[in-house]
């Protein structure tokens, strides 16, 4: 999973023939260099929206969001080699600035000319919409109702009111009720505002753009749905998930470099060059192509016999060793901006859900922490990340990784320590006579297809077996599709995240995240997290994170596992991908610089 926005957490044979693009879209023109790139990744593309639950999924976002949405910045993945992530402006897009510190504002512009793949204009009525997405503004207070499905986090623009409109029709100011520590990568890129008004049974964007205006002040006391504010966001919500390529060209539109020609179902994902940009970030190439390949024995295969070009597989001993014998291809390394977790559910009647005990929170606690004395962390540990890093360690922190320097002295106070690397199965047991809960079935949801989680379910489901628990398989290749159905009680998976601000906290662990699949909810977190987006102080920061990550612990959240190891490897023919990216966006964080060389 990938913490998507620019700084927030997002939830990885031959090709195949570009389509011509259909009416209605735009064409292909021939990439500066030209060529052709092929670049092997582990999921599979199922969403043109990477920004709702169901479509946050790395490959999503790395498909849909770097080639194809021009934007007024992005994370510089060439920034953390040297140890200091950046944010790079494309003032080709447009410009923001700071107009006032107090109270704070900032103004954004897009640039005259700027267009959709489809000759539309890109403008204010895209930009409201985008803001409107993602500050939450139109859920009620009371929690009654709900539009937007947004995996973000909405705390940070949720200090604006509705942006003002500027003259030219071009440019919005957000007026904020206090200094937002994210302010600058909180606002990111949605779908053409145009075609979800459509959609949706309305005229055209500014036809959008009046509704949500008229809707601005009504909406936070709201008890019931507007309806043409509800088609809005039902469309929003779902109407870009596909597995294929879509007979309407409006459903892939783009304003960046590339565009999508063609998707061919759980195998590959085609890009061409958007003719109608003309930013500076230009594509290079004719074509992209992006090729689905789970295993990473296969992926490696496929790269040493030409058939790709670029692998971002899987990494593991096995696969490093197979890679450092293949001839003219470079090896990237590091250290993810990512960790691999066990998270509980805590609201869907099942085991781990007071309700189920008649509202006993006492009890769940007690199952909940019987389950999780259960996970063989270092086993895991061992089974997948030390062969391919000696030092490697359990991660004790679900808020910092090792690297960070507030990690051990975070470590040392949040209750980790209940939870050692070992199982303790008779205090499991223990646990569970105390609750007066006889063999609690527990379903365990995570990626059948990735070898790493189908490893450390195993490890766990033996381990949770033996103290009493009854395991239910819920291996699934579309898992990222169901973390928000309230289908398991248990799901592995991992967090990727931008490296850039502190709206992962909130969009995770506060009641209303974007990304709190699970249903967890603690006051208290909620207090730390909206101060934490207000800190501007990156020491306070670092002291408010030590104070939520004990609370996670003390409600036996879930246990994180461990940090991930990145793997990226390039054939000698591409020229662009030259540093190690630990964020979301992989190799895709400048996919227009890239080019080959035959």
């Amino acid at each position: 999973m990938a913490l998507f926005a620019t700084g927030a957490l997002v939830l990885s044979a031959c090709a195949n023939t570009p389509q011509d693009e259909p009416d209605g879209g735009s064409s292909a023109s021939a990439g500066a260099g030209g060529g052709t790139l092929t670049v092997a990744e582990t999921n599979q593309f199922s969403s043109f929206n990477p920004n709702t639950s169901n479509g946050n999924v790395d490959i999503n976002s790395k498909i849909t969001t770097y080639p194809t949405r021009a934007w007024f910045n992005y994370v510089d993945g060439s920034s953390f080699a040297a140890g200091d992530p950046k944010v790079q402006k494309d003032e080709s897009f447009g410009t923001y600035e700071v107009v006032s510190e107090d109270p704070f504002s900032v103004k954004y512009t897009v640039n005259e000319g700027v267009t959709w793949s489809d000759g539309e204009p890109v403008d204010a009525d895209d930009l409201v919409f985008a803001w409107a997405v993602q500050s939450g503004h139109y859920n009620s207070e009371s929690g009654d109702v709900t539009y937007f499905d947004y995996a973000g986090d909405s705390t940070t623009l949720g200090l604006t009111d509705f942006p003002e409109i500027g003259e030219d029709g071009r440019s919005i100011t957000l007026n904020y009720s206090a200094p937002a520590a994210d302010w600058e990568v909180a606002f990111a890129a949605e779908a053409p505002a145009h075609v979800v008004a459509k959609k949706a049974g309305l005229a055209d964007g500014q036809a959008l753009l009046d509704l949500l205006e008229a809707q601005a002040d009504v909406a936070p006391t709201a008890t019931a749905d507007n309806a043409e504010l509800r088609a809005v966001a039902d469309f929003w919500n779902t109407g870009y998930d596909s597995t294929v390529l879509p007979s309407d060209p409006e459903l892939y539109l783009s304003s960046g470099p590339y565009i999508v020609s063609d998707v061919v179902e759980n195998q590959s994902v085609t890009l061409v060059p958007n003719e109608k940009y003309t930013g500076d970030l230009k594509a290079q190439l004719d074509t992209i192509i992006m090729r689905t390949i789970p295993d990473a024995t296969a992926a490696v295969q496929a790269l040493g016999n030409g058939e790709v070009d670029v692998i971002s597989p899987q990494s593991s001993a096995d696969t490093l060793t197979a890679l450092k014998a293949l001839d003219g291809v470079t090896l990237h390394q590091g250290d993810q901006l990512a960790y691999d977790h066990i998270d509980l559910t805590f609201n869907n009647g099942g085991p781990f859900d007071p309700a189920t005990y008649g509202g006993d929170a006492a009890k769940a606690q007690k199952v909940r922490e019987a389950f999780l004395k259960t996970i063989p962390r270092q086993q895991i540990l061992d089974a997948i990340i030390t062969p391919q890093k000696d030092d490697a360690q359990i991660l004790n922190s679900q808020l910092f990784v090792p690297a960070q320097a507030s990690y051990e002295d975070s470590v040392a106070a949040n209750g980790s320590a209940d939870y050692p690397g070992e199982p303790d199965v008779e205090g499991a047991k223990q646990l569970l006579a105390e609750a007066g809960v006889t063999s609690p079935t527990v379903r365990v949801l995570y990626n059948v297809n990735n070898p790493n989680r189908v490893n450390a379910y195993t490890l766990i489901a033996a381990s949770a077996t033996q103290a009493g628990f009854v395991i239910d398989d819920q291996g699934d290749a579309a898992w990222g599709s169901r973390l928000s159905d309230g289908t398991y009680d248990a799901a592995i998976f991992g967090w990727i995240n931008s490296g850039i601000g502190v709206a992962g906290v909130p969009q995770i662990f506060s009641t209303t995240g974007g990304g709190n699949y699970n249903g967890y909810s603690n006051s208290k977190v909620d207090e730390l997290a909206a101060k934490l987006v207000v800190t501007l102080d990156t020491d306070q920061q670092a002291q408010i994170q030590e104070e939520i990550d004990p609370l996670i612990f003390a409600d036996a959240y879930g246990l994180p596992l461990f940090q991930s190891v990145g793997l990226d490897a390039v054939g000698d023919r591409v020229s662009g991908i030259d540093d190690y990216n630990p964020n979301q966006a992989g190799v895709w964080w400048n996919v227009w610089e890239w080019t080959v060389n035959d």
